[in-house]
């Protein structure tokens, strides 16, 4: 209790992390009646008042035995004693400040609707607490910890005789929430939740450790699938893609193997792509937000949800959640729908509402956000920096939105958020600011508490830097079920990590409570998707249920999405339209930044770019680097040479005009992408823009005007599929129009960009 600005929010909830109870701002049981007296600089009345403090009594008595600690200002002894008239065995805590300290801090808050001018006013009301009132005052000009201290001590001195203690901040088990596999997203009946109930009865310790574990499948071979559920009893499996019939069958004898049924997951960030070698690419997330046409993204969904389906798959890593607000990030760039809240919100559900025509549960990702730091995960711990406030109008606007539609799981980042954990946890130290998939005070107190989601939480990859440079294996393993994580996603060394939660178990760093909690999140999500009451054989469709995987219906899809989306960024020189009447000879540049880690060739894509344009009736001469004409068999080559050949003054005799196709690529390799030329001053670099007509196109990323501020035509194509790429040719020639929007991403801060 106590007037405005001694911190009633931020003392109580510490209070109550220490004891282990819930935390409730009497603020939020106000009608919107008293709100609104308030935020126009209006006192409240007796009359508002007692409404209000009968409801605090009323939450503070249904808490019984199981505690609440509820900030309320309670000034008068009357408005105390109408508490005590629901809750009799209340004890008040009066955080007393002086009037200089009050004010200080008063103008120091905002987004709350107690003006500063009000306080003379409180402190004229404020009757202190009497002897025979049950309560403790601490004095608030002491620093946050010791008035925390204080306020326990004093707790425990007048309070009730099993008061709960604590180990101090560093070492309090978090605030948790427990499951209602009766509510959404879960929504069970009373058979499933029996089923579940039963169920983890039922395991034994190594299963109950096992169920926590997302194994990666390296290996589609029986053996290898034998030694992974009997050694370890995981939950559930992601696997490596391949052949459609190959990894349906892989699947198959999985589900075969186990006495629970698995969580088979995919990454169908872009359809069917990605899940499977013959599966249909139908648009990047970004893709699937650069036209205004919504239902772009509910397609993409539909189509991943019924080609996964028919590979056996029933959980999706998707949809991508973040905001891409910085350009200079690219791990999101492609797979952000956009850079604002409303589009993001809006796609998500889209996509959603698509993929859950098919028996498919989702993992929205990566909370608490990526998208503000240009870094990426996979190889440092990158942060959202973004404050409390700023978080909540953003990327909270979004989680919220998403979970009330329905969302049944949450991928975690490896993202810290110092804004947020300071929130929660005032005073935290830089050194203390963990990736998300390792504090609670994000997953319970933000994720669980504020944000009210119910559902399953579990780990982004776990063998990203992100995670694995803030502290030893065998300590992050159990520490992220102790967090606030359900699953725990891949491996490094299976028997390390299994010993590593076991271990965890066994020393009470994830508790019996924890466990049981995890477990009941996982089989409830299991439930949901009715995986209990399939025969094992009803697990994964027969093999006649691939012919929809990159049948002719989906390419038809993606070939009308791709038309819809393929973007003119600018052409400033008016270099459009190109045909093969008009520019018929065209010297074609191929920039892909080297392979990645999937060894696929990365330039195999110009082959088709070049049979497109020599269709259209363009006759093309493609640019060969001194590595690709060493590696011809030609001899003596070196950049100066390539350059010499290449920049001479008869160029535009030779070509009528240059175009660049772009596919850079190197996700999860480096901190951020740009493009790498092949050499020094590399001849590929648009010097000839001043020469001929040049049009840069971007197969990839979003941010290469950066780097080729110089050309005057540039198109955003979003993909290297045959269907973007044939789109782009025929709108270059001016066959059919640019439809695509782009947002400010594209021009990376630089005023040269859009010249």
């Amino acid at each position: 209790m106590g007037v405005s600005g001694c911190g009633k929010t931020t003392i109580g909830d510490l209070v109550a992390r220490e004891l282990g109870v819930p935390f409730l701002d009497g603020d939020s049981l106000h009608p919107v009646e008293n709100v609104a007296k308030m935020a126009a600089g209006a006192p409240l009345t007796d009359e508002d008042r007692w409404p209000w403090l009968a409801t605090v009594g009323a939450e503070l008595a249904k808490a019984g035995d199981g505690g609440l600690v509820l900030a309320c200002s309670a000034l008068r002894r009357s408005y105390r004693d109408a508490i005590r008239a629901q809750a009799p065995d209340t004890v008040f805590l009066h955080l007393h400040g002086s009037k200089e300290v009050l004010s200080q801090r008063l103008e120091g808050r905002s987004g709350h609707f107690m003006p500063p001018a009000l306080l003379v006013s409180q402190l004229a009301t404020l009757e202190p607490l009497q002897a025979d009132e049950a309560g403790v005052v601490v004095d608030i000009a002491a620093p946050v910890q010791q008035v925390v201290r204080e306020a326990l001590a004093g707790i425990t001195a007048v309070g009730p005789s099993d008061a709960r203690g604590t180990e101090g901040a560093s070492g309090t088990p978090p605030r948790q929430f427990d499951v209602d596999l009766q509510a959404a997203p879960f929504n069970l009946d009373d058979d499933a939740v029996a089923w579940v109930e039963s169920t983890l009865a039922g395991m034994s310790l190594e299963e109950k450790i096992g169920q926590l574990f997302i194994n990666h499948n390296n290996d589609y071979s029986p053996e290898y699938l034998d030694g992974v559920l009997e050694n370890f009893h995981v939950g559930g499996m992601r696997y490596r893609p391949g052949p459609s019939a190959e990894v349906q069958e892989h699947i198959r004898y999985a589900q075969s193997k186990t006495r629970i049924p698995l969580l088979v997951a995919s990454n169908p960030e872009m359809g069917g792509a990605g899940s499977c070698d013959d599966g249909t690419f139908v648009s990047t997330h970004l893709q699937a937000g650069s036209h205004p046409d919504k239902a772009i993204a509910r397609q993409m969904g539909q189509v991943a949800g019924v080609e996964t389906a028919a590979l056996g798959c029933n959980w999706a890593f998707a949809p991508i959640v973040d905001i891409h607000y910085n350009w200079r990030n690219t791990v999101i760039s492609t797979r952000a729908f956009g850079n604002t809240p409303g589009v993001v919100v809006e796609r998500a559900k889209e996509y959603f509402d698509g993929i859950s025509e098919s028996p498919t549960a989702c993992a929205m990702k990566h909370f608490p956000g990526d998208g503000v730091d240009e870094r990426d995960q996979h190889v440092v711990t990158s942060y959202n920096t973004f404050s409390y406030e700023e978080w909540n109008r953003t990327y909270g606007h979004v989680y919220r939105e998403l979970i009330g539609h329905g969302v049944q799981s949450i991928m975690v980042g490896h993202i810290g958020a110092p804004g947020l954990s300071r929130h929660f946890r005032p005073g935290l130290a830089d050194k203390d600011i963990l990736p998300a998939t390792l504090a609670p005070e994000l997953l319970q107190d933000l994720l669980r508490g504020e944000l009210g989601f119910n559902g399953l939480v579990l780990t982004d990859a776990s063998l990203m830097v992100g995670l694995t440079q803030a502290m030893k294996r065998k300590d992050l393993v159990p520490a992220t079920i102790a967090a606030g994580c359900d699953m725990f996603l891949f491996f490094r060394n299976p028997a390390e990590d299994f010993g590593y939660m076991l271990d965890g178990y066994k020393s009470g760093v994830i508790t019996e409570r924890r466990l049981h909690d995890a477990l009941r999140r996982i089989l409830g999500l299991k439930a949901s998707l009715g995986l209990h009451r399939k025969p094992v054989t009803e697990l994964v469709p027969p093999a006649e249920a691939l012919a929809v995987i990159g049948g002719e219906a989906h390419r038809a899809i993606a070939a009308e999405i791709a038309d819809k989306t393929v973007t003119l960024v600018k052409d400033t020189a008016n270099n459009l339209p190109i045909t093969p009447q008009t520019h018929p000879r065209i010297r074609l540049y191929g920039i892909s930044g080297g392979a990645d880690f999937t060894r696929a060739d990365p330039l195999a894509y110009l082959d088709t770019v070049k049979e497109e344009l020599e269709a259209a009736g363009f006759d093309v001469h493609v640019f060969k680097t001194a590595e690709q004409r060493e590696a011809a068999g030609e001899t003596g080559m070196n950049f100066m040479r390539v350059l010499a050949e290449e920049a001479t003054g008869d160029y535009p005799d030779k070509y009528d005009a240059a175009f660049v196709f772009a596919n850079v690529k190197g996700f999860a390799q480096e901190a951020a992408i740009r493009i790498k030329w092949s050499s020094a001053m590399a001849a590929e670099i648009p010097w000839y823009a001043t020469e001929v007509p040049t049009v840069f196109v971007s197969l990839n990323q979003p941010n290469h005007l950066i780097d080729v501020p110089m050309v005057k035509t540039a198109i955003h194509a979003h993909a290297g599929s045959r269907e973007a790429i044939r789109a782009t040719i025929n709108k270059i020639q001016g066959k059919s129009a640019f439809q695509g929007t782009f947002n400010e991403n594209v021009f990376c801060d630089s005023f040269d960009t859009r010249l």
